[in-house]
């Protein structure tokens, strides 16, 4: 699986330790999600929600304009949903700054090689999943636009 080096050192980690502490993994990265810039206040009314989260889950994504169109990924998500940040804090870590290329580049489902559909709902899965789509979505068309 080729993923974007950020992501897969992640990968590493969680495939590194048994179920419970890939819990606790996923739990560190819902407190290093960074806080939104000012731009991004309003998250309900400027961010695309993801529905399929169970908790209320807000990102955008911006390209850069230069040769090698780096994404930069912004999320919003309430502090008391730590596996939803979580997920999105494997989002952010792995894949902000990267090229859009790589990015596209990730497979649909490498969520699965981080081992926690032992850890947590599939429904919360589910959740990561439609994360990545969006942000693919969001980069396909600020790449096309």
């Amino acid at each position: 699986m080729s993923l974007p080096p950020a992501l897969a050192e992640l990968v590493e980690d969680f495939e590194a330790v048994g179920p419970k502490d890939r819990l606790q993994l996923l739990l560190e990265l819902s407190q290093e999600l960074p806080d939104l810039p000012d731009r991004y206040a309003d998250a309900a009314g400027s961010m695309e929600q993801v529905h399929e989260c169970q908790s209320p889950l807000f990102l955008a994504v911006e390209v850069d304009e230069d040769a090698d169109r780096r994404v930069h990924l912004f999320f919003s998500a309430p502090p008391e949903a730590p596996t939803t940040r979580g997920f999105a804090g494997i989002m952010h870590t792995g894949l902000d700054g990267e090229p859009a290329s790589e990015v596209l580049a990730v497979p649909d489902d490498f969520y699965t090689a981080l081992g926690l559909t032992q850890a947590v709902s599939p429904l919360r899965i589910r959740g990561m999943a439609a994360m990545l789509a969006r942000i693919k979505k969001q980069v396909r068309a600020a790449v096309a636009g």
